[in-house]
């Protein structure tokens, strides 16, 4: 329990302000239509995004509790106005989510960076993604781990991850169309699993597809969520709750296992 005492004790006066953008954004800002074309920016607009992403960091990450130097790293290296649609690039820095069409949102920067450094992500790891979503946060596992397997269950959404992701460069990256509920398991088993959508309960079928000693990041709940890091042993799992978040749920195969 000393991880969920220690990032209590950090968020106390932080957890709820990033909550109720969260909320707000996922009530309220979702747009259900098909995601815009991506866009072309010049040199100087990259520079200007690029000194955004840097006081992202310094001032949203590094000044809150993201303390992994790999973490904080990925962070600024990836371009998350190229997850975002155009129209909302200007906001992409932003201590919010967005929407990214289909109805579903990019999780907020501080978000990713606490679940990529939650998931003990290091080189050489193999991490599988649940939730694709645009594929910002795979692009930012792919940078501190070798090989990133991610599912969406959306197939509009999956194709344009796959697409961005490859057109990125991130060959490291392979992108699933499908129910991420019962994982991937003929790549399993994982040295940490992220899900970013919540079920009400824990997937039993991820658990399996952890190593010893792999972590599972994954929200859980209905309109009340909460973080949780669940750890494989050699005996059984380790489950620490960390803070309350609000997710869209996950669909699908964990909907008719949460009846």
């Amino acid at each position: 329990m000393r991880l969920a005492r220690w990032l209590r004790s950090r968020m106390r006066s932080l957890a709820w302000p990033w909550l109720a953008l969260f909320v707000q954004a996922t009530t309220t800002g979702c747009n259900a239509g098909e995601p815009e074309s991506p866009k072309a920016w010049t040199p100087t607009e990259e520079e200007r995004f690029a000194a955004q992403r840097a006081s992202m960091v310094e001032e949203q990450l590094a000044l809150r509790d993201v303390t992994s130097s790999p973490v904080l790293s990925a962070m600024l290296a990836v371009p998350r106005h190229r997850f975002v649609p155009p129209s909302l690039a200007s906001h992409a820095y932003d201590d919010n989510p967005l929407p990214i069409g289909y109805g579903q949102t990019i999780s907020q920067p501080y978000i990713v960076a606490i679940m990529t450094q939650l998931a003990n992500a290091k080189s050489g790891d193999k991490v599988l993604e649940v939730g694709t979503g645009a594929g910002y946060q795979a692009a930012v596992l792919a940078k501190i781990v070798g090989q990133v397997y991610t599912i969406e269950i959306d197939p509009g959404l999956a194709k344009t991850a796959k697409k961005r992701l490859a057109d990125m460069g991130y060959a490291n990256v392979h992108v699933r169309a499908g129910d991420g509920y019962q994982g991937w398991p003929e790549e399993a088993p994982f040295d940490s699993i992220l899900v970013t959508a919540a079920p009400n309960h824990v997937p039993q079928p991820l658990i399996d597809q952890l190593k010893v000693g792999g972590r599972l990041v994954i929200p859980v709940g209905d309109y009340y969520q909460q973080l949780r890091v669940i750890t494989r042993t050699p005996t059984g799992v380790r489950d620490e709750p960390v803070f309350d978040v609000r997710f869209v749920p996950m669909t699908g195969e964990a909907e008719r296992h949460g009846k």
